[in-house]
C-alpha cells in the first residue's frame, strides 16, 4: 500500500494524493487535490528522476502491479499515446482508488481545468479524453473558491442573500449529478435545476445532503476534492465529521472541544489550510464553516434521516419558540450558558450580545443568525454592545456540558426605574435574560428578543400567565450548537473581529488555545 501511495502521488496537483481521513460503515470518505496537467506531470517525475538516483516510474508500472491482474482496471494505456507517463500515474491513481474502495468522486472545482497566466495547470475527472475513470460515479457540484468568502465577510457575515456569480468568465464547470442518482435521491427535495439561485447557506446545506446520501445508500467509499484540497476541501469533509458525530456515527468518546480540537487540526491544519493568508486576504472560508454549524443543527440533515430511520415532524410555526435568547444560569460557577437561536431568521435581535466567561476573561459572540462578532454595525444602524464581565464562570466545553437540559426563562414584571436600580444585581438563583445593554434582569424588551416575556409579552398571554416551555433540542442540536459556541469564543479572543487588530498567528495559535484546554499541554500565563 506504501509503494501505492508513492506511485500514485504525482497524478494529483501539487503531489497531494488521495488520503482516506475518516470511515463510515466501512466505507472510506477520502480527500485529496484534483488531477495534475500533463505538464505537471512530466515536471515532477524529471525531479523524481533527478534526486532518486535515476529511477523514476515506468510506464510498464501502470499496467500490472501491486497484485492486481488486467481484468481489475477499468482503462488500459495505449502504447501509442504521446502521454504515456500520464497513462501509467493515471492508472497508479485510479488503483489507489480501487484498493481503497472509492466509488463516487465529489468535484467542488467551478472550472473544467484551472487557468493561470493563460496556461492550464490542473485537469479534473470529469474532462478526462480518455474516460479513465468511467468506472466511478462522478459529480460535479461546483462551489465558490476562498477568494468568495471576502465577500461574506464584507456582508457583515450574513450569508443569507449571497449568491456567487455564475457568470463569470473562468467559470465554466456545471452542477452534473447522475440521472440514476436524481432519481433515487428525489427524497431529499432537490430541485437541482435551481442550483444558480441559491445562496451559500442553500448552496452548502444541499451539498452535504448529498454526500451524506451518497455515502450511505453507495456501497463504496468517497472522494472530495476541490484543486488544491485545502480550503473548500476542509470545509465539505469538517461538516462531514461533525456531522457525523452529533449523529454518534463516530469519534463517539469525544467532546466537544475534543472534537473541535481533532477537526481544525487534522482537517484544517494538518492538511495545509493557511489561516494567516487568508485572513490577510479577508477570506473568511475558516470562520464560515463553524458558523455554519447553526445551519445544519437540524434533523433533517442527520444520516438517520437520509437512511429514512427517524420520522419526527418538523416544529410548526404555532409552537413556541425560545430561540435568539441568551439564557445564563447565575447561580453558581458551574453553571453553563446556554442560547438557543431563531430559526426563521429573525433580525429583531441581531443586537443581543452574549459572552462566554472563560478562566475569567469575557469572550464576547453575537446572539443572532447573521453576524457572529461585536462591534459590526448592523443594518438597522445599532452596534451591538458587550457585555461587562460577570464574576461567575460559565463552563463551555466541558464533557458535562452536553448533558445538561435546556434552561427556562424567568418571567416577571418590568420594574420600575427605582426597582430596576436596587435590583439589577438580586437576580441570584435563577435564569435570567441578557438586555440590549449587557445587564441580566428578569425582564426583557422587544428590542431584546422576539419572544416577549412577561406581560407585555403578546397578545395571546393573559395577566400573570407563563410562557409555555420550549421544546426540547434534539441531542444533534446541542452537540453541534455547543462545538459552535466554543469556536466562536475562541475565535474571537485569538483572532477578533474584522476590524480588530491585525492577526499573525495562523492555525497554530489557534490550536495552541485549545490544546491547553483539551489538555494536551500545560497553559502559559498570558500577560
Amino acid at each position: 500500500m506504501h509503494d501505492l501511495f508513492t506511485k500514485a502521488r504525482l497524478a494529483r496537483c501539487r503531489s497531494r494524493f488521495v488520503v482516506p481521513v475518516m470511515l463510515y460503515e466501512g466505507k472510506h470518505i477520502c480527500r485529496s487535490a484534483t488531477l495534475a496537467s500533463g505538464a505537471e506531470v512530466y515536471g515532477r517525475s524529471g525531479l523524481d528522476f533527478l534526486f532518486s538516483g535515476g529511477e523514476s516510474i515506468r510506464p510498464e508500472d501502470g499496467m500490472v502491479s501491486n497484485g492486481m491482474s488486467r481484468d481489475q482496471t477499468v482503462y488500459v494505456p495505449n502504447g501509442n499515446s504521446e502521454w504515456q507517463l500520464v497513462d501509467s500515474i493515471r492508472m497508479q491513481d485510479i488503483r489507489l482508488l480501487k484498493a481503497l474502495n472509492i466509488g463516487t468522486i465529489v468535484d467542488l472545482m467551478v472550472e473544467n481545468k484551472k487557468v493561470k497566466f493563460g496556461m492550464q495547470v490542473t485537469s479534473s475527472e470529469k474532462v478526462d479524453k480518455e474516460h479513465r475513470y468511467a468506472d466511478f460515479t462522478l459529480i460535479s457540484v461546483p462551489y465558490p473558491g476562498c477568494e468568495f468568502f471576502k465577500d461574506y465577510r464584507d456582508n457583515d457575515y450574513v450569508a443569507e442573500g449571497l449568491v456567487f456569480e455564475w457568470n463569470q468568465g473562468y467559470v465554466d464547470a456545471d452542477l452534473q449529478v447522475p440521472q440514476s442518482l436524481i432519481e433515487k435521491s428525489r427524497c431529499l427535495g432537490i430541485d437541482w435545476d435551481r442550483y444558480r439561485s441559491w445562496d451559500l447557506i442553500k448552496l452548502t446545506q444541499n451539498y452535504l445532503r448529498l454526500m451524506l446520501y451518497c455515502l450511505h445508500h453507495g456501497d463504496s467509499g468517497l472522494l472530495v476534492h476541490c484543486i488544491s484540497g485545502w480550503d473548500r476541501t476542509p470545509l465539505l469533509t469538517s461538516l462531514l465529521r461533525m456531522s457525523l458525530w452529533a449523529d454518534g456515527k463516530m469519534h463517539k468518546s469525544l467532546s466537544a472541544l475534543e472534537m473541535l480540537y481533532l477537526t481544525i487540526a487534522y482537517d484544517w491544519h494538518l492538511f495545509g489550510h493557511n489561516l494567516q493568508d487568508r485572513l490577510g486576504k479577508g477570506e473568511e472560508i475558516f470562520f464560515f464553516c463553524f458558523n455554519f454549524l447553526k445551519h445544519i443543527a437540524g434533523d433533517e440533515f442527520s444520516i438517520d434521516r437520509v437512511k429514512g430511520e427517524t420520522n419526527r415532524p418538523k416544529r410548526s410555526d404555532s409552537e413556541p419558540q425560545f430561540d435568539d435568547t441568551v439564557l445564563i444560569g447565575v447561580e453558581d460557577g458551574s453553571s453553563p450558558a446556554r442560547r438557543h437561536r431563531d430559526s426563521s431568521g429573525s433580525m429583531s435581535s441581531i443586537s443581543s450580545m452574549s459572552s462566554c466567561v472563560l478562566d475569567g476573561t469575557t469572550v464576547p459572540f453575537v446572539v443572532g443568525d447573521d453576524s457572529p462578532f461585536p462591534g459590526e454595525r448592523h443594518p438597522n444602524g445599532n452596534v451591538p454592545i458587550m457585555m461587562q464581565p460577570i464574576a461567575q464562570r460559565a463552563v463551555l466545553g466541558s464533557a458535562a456540558s452536553s448533558a445538561c437540559s435546556s434552561p427556562m426563562a424567568v418571567p416577571s414584571k418590568k420594574p420600575t426605574p427605582v426597582e430596576a436600580g436596587s435590583k439589577s444585581g438580586s437576580s441570584i438563583g435563577s435564569w435570567q435574560m441578557v438586555t440590549e445593554s449587557g445587564s441580566i434582569r428578569g425582564f426583557t424588551t422587544s428590542r431584546d428578543s422576539p419572544v416577549l416575556v412577561g406581560s407585555e409579552s403578546s397578545g395571546s398571554s393573559g395577566p400573570g400567565s407563563s410562557p409555555p416551555e420550549p421544546k426540547e433540542a434534539s441531542m444533534r442540536k446541542m452537540r453541534l450548537e455547543e462545538v459552535r459556541c466554543i469556536f466562536l469564543a475562541h475565535y474571537s479572543a485569538v483572532v477578533g473581529m474584522r476590524n480588530g487588530p491585525e492577526y499573525g498567528g495562523g492555525l497554530s495559535g489557534f490550536m495552541g488555545q485549545l490544546a491547553s484546554k483539551v489538555g494536551f499541554r500545560a497553559r502559559s500565563n498570558i500577560v
